[in-house]
């Protein structure tokens, strides 16, 4: 055997030892970041990593987005903002916000954010959330829709199309600066529950006029073909905005709908405004608290 055959073989060998160390090794051709071989773990004595949920019941601070009910209007005083008493970011005692029951009082006076505005609609939700995002919040709750169907007339109110391309360019918004941020999407409150509550009070009928929600408080006492058709309109409108709800937060996969909680809620007299028996009072502000921290915090989302 000459020399050259000699330190072939001498090197084939070498070649076979060390590609037999490193695979007992458990390296690998692609580098160290790369996933060992499987079974490698459990051989090694070492446990898998459990993966990381997706959704943290526990979020360290909340901004919230929407309409007048997130504003606490006519809750405290006729025709005025209570943000005090908002079920997202209030610090009364009384509603045990959603922002209070997450981070205690004192994180949320700290690590709260009300952007809602009275009298917003869907087309709104995209400014109010790029300024929410600015805060860079771990939860951002979302309550709109119900201006929508609120309008002057049943032919006023926002297409389900617009409805659904307004709150996608908002989550949009959202994701494009915060992509993990979560979200809690609450359902559209039931307006035709609320007339039917609301018209046993004089005076709130009296409030009404002053151009509360017309398209289903208009001409409360009315119960002919055409205002019956008339509530049927906008209650079946809502409807269709949860349902746009529930599948555009379906697709993301750190947003949680109510699953139409608010929505089937059976608001009482209790829990609406003494001055316009129409926005939730005090109660009804509490009870939408409840709703919202039951689904941020379940370990599984609602159904719709």
């Amino acid at each position: 055997m000459d020399q050259g055959t000699r330190t072939r073989r001498s090197w084939a060998v070498l070649a076979a030892v060390t590609a037999g160390v490193l695979g007992v090794a458990g390296c690998d051709a692609v580098g160290g970041d790369a996933p060992a071989p499987s079974g490698t773990e459990a051989k090694l004595g070492r446990p898998s990593p459990r993966p990381t949920p997706v959704w943290d019941t526990s979020p360290s601070s909340v901004a919230a987005v929407g309409d007048s009910i997130t504003r606490g209007f006519d809750a405290c005083a006729v025709l005025t903002d209570c943000p005090e008493v908002s079920w997202a970011t209030g610090g009364s005692e009384l509603v045990d916000s959603l922002a209070v029951r997450l981070l205690g009082k004192a994180g949320a006076a700290e690590r709260s954010w009300n952007y809602a505005v009275t009298g917003a609609r869907m087309a709104d939700l995209p400014a109010q959330m790029a300024r929410a995002v600015r805060r860079d919040p771990q939860l951002v709750a979302v309550m709109a829709g119900a201006n929508d169907a609120c309008r002057v007339s049943t032919a006023a109110m926002t297409p389900v199309a617009d409805f659904r391309a307004d709150f996608e360019e908002a989550m949009r918004t959202l994701r494009e600066a915060l992509p993990r941020a979560q979200v809690y999407v609450a359902s559209v409150p039931d307006l035709k529950r609320l007339w039917s509550q609301g018209r046993t009070s004089a005076l709130g009928k009296q409030v009404w006029k002053l151009g509360i929600c017309p398209s289903m408080l208009g001409d409360p006492d009315a119960l002919d073909a055409a205002a019956t058709t008339r509530r049927e309109t906008v209650a079946q409108r809502v409807e269709d905005y949860n349902e746009v709800l529930a599948e555009v937060c379906a697709k993301d996969r750190r947003c949680r709908y109510d699953g139409g909680a608010v929505h089937a809620y059976r608001f009482g007299t209790a829990q609406l405004s003494r001055w316009d028996w129409f926005h939730p009072s005090v109660d009804g502000q509490a009870r939408l608290a409840e709703i919202a921290y039951r689904t941020v915090t379940a370990k599984q989302p609602p159904r719709p």
